[in-house]
């Protein structure tokens, strides 16, 4: 992406990545929440708007994170060779042998995008 180099005074894209990940992954979930939100009340102009701003998000985290999107495609098919459809996988893998689908669950790990917003628990 070309705006990896160019002045982030001219070019959001270039500030985006200049910032980091965690700023980066920060605007995509406001923006999917922004979707959410317009979704919920009805106004599919909104909607329009705000989701072209969380495809742009998710371009700027693809090429912050180093991934091309012939990659997620590549995904995406085979997910749908494994299911039919291109669809979320269940948590546990479905081309893990029964043995180990109950013993190997897919996990992520939840992690907090603004430190500063985490409170200390008692």
């Amino acid at each position: 992406m070309a705006a990896r180099t160019a002045d982030p005074a001219s070019s959001r894209t270039a500030r985006l990545l200049r910032a980091g990940h965690s700023k980066v992954a920060k605007k995509l979930v406001e923006e999917a929440v922004e979707v959410a939100i317009d979704t919920m009340h009805g106004d599919s102009d909104a909607v329009v708007r705000e989701s072209a701003d969380l495809l742009y998000n998710l371009a700027v985290l693809w090429v912050a994170a180093g991934i091309h999107p012939k990659d997620v495609w590549t995904e995406m098919e085979r997910r749908e060779r494994l299911l039919g459809m291109a669809e979320k996988l269940p948590k546990e893998r479905p081309d893990a042998p029964l043995r180990e689908r109950s013993d190997a669950p897919l996990r992520r790990k939840v992690v907090a995008l603004d430190r500063s917003r985490v409170r200390k628990r008692r």
